[in-house]
């Protein structure tokens, strides 16, 4: 299978918990797929059909740290009166929280859409991943072949929540699958397996017949770890 190859580096980044608003901002520590699919339309230069793609990625960062950042809460002056001159329209207050930031991520992105290749290659838009001002630079965008295998290992990478049935070597978690902007920025949430650690396949994984051992895609670019190279697994962005 011929897919697209992304490889994208920045400084920092941070992908919010959703739920948590005052105090702290804790981060994922994989971007969600909703932050995919906001990366790859900027890429496109519009919205698009999140039936029209699957991806699969490799994630890193160098450390994890804290930022000390301020949100101003403003709200109408309810004391304003026009004959007062000067009167301020807004009063608030100055809200200190704590953000964690990854630093020095590096993602490789896979999409099974080789046909996007120029619209990588000149982006529309500036390239971010997370917020507004984490800024990537895209270091390659190529066309890769990828093969099969029953032997690869996964590593630092987003696989599916039933994944904890083969292994404990990871941790699940709810993230933003995708955001409806046609209806209102309307979330839908899915349940997700990460890995951090590398799971030599079908080794590491408990397996109670050898008929239940998936075949993977892998990446032949990828670096040989004991003869495996990197396996994938693609995700949507919605239910077919």
């Amino acid at each position: 299978m011929q897919v697209l190859k992304v490889i994208a580096e920045g400084v920092t980044t941070s992908f919010r918990y959703p739920h948590f608003m005052m105090q702290i901002h804790p981060t994922f520590e994989m971007p969600p797929p909703a932050t995919i699919y906001g990366h790859i339309a900027s890429a496109l230069g519009r919205w698009f059909d999140p039936r029209e793609v699957r991806f699969a990625y490799h994630f890193t960062y160098q450390a994890k740290v804290e930022d000390l950042e301020h949100i101003f809460l403003l709200a109408p002056n309810p004391a304003r009166s026009k004959d007062i001159p000067f009167e301020p329209v807004l009063q608030g207050g100055l809200n200190p929280f704590s953000r964690t930031l990854l630093f020095q991520p590096r993602l490789i992105l896979y999409l099974d859409r080789p046909d996007w290749l120029e619209a990588f290659r000149s982006p529309r838009y500036a390239v971010v991943l997370g917020r507004s001002q984490d800024l990537f630079t895209y270091t390659e965008v190529s066309i890769v072949e990828l093969a099969q295998s029953k032997e690869v290992y996964l590593e630092h990478t987003l696989l599916p929540y039933e994944t904890h049935q083969w292994t404990h070597r990871g941790y699940a978690v709810l993230m933003p699958r995708w955001i409806d902007y046609e209806h209102g920025r309307r979330p839908t949430f899915e349940k997700y397996f990460i890995v951090h650690d590398r799971l030599h396949c079908p080794n590491d994984l408990l397996f109670f017949t050898q008929a239940q051992t998936p075949v993977f895609w892998y990446d032949p670019q990828s670096p040989a770890v004991q003869g495996r190279h990197l396996g994938l697994v693609f995700h949507s962005f919605c239910d077919d």
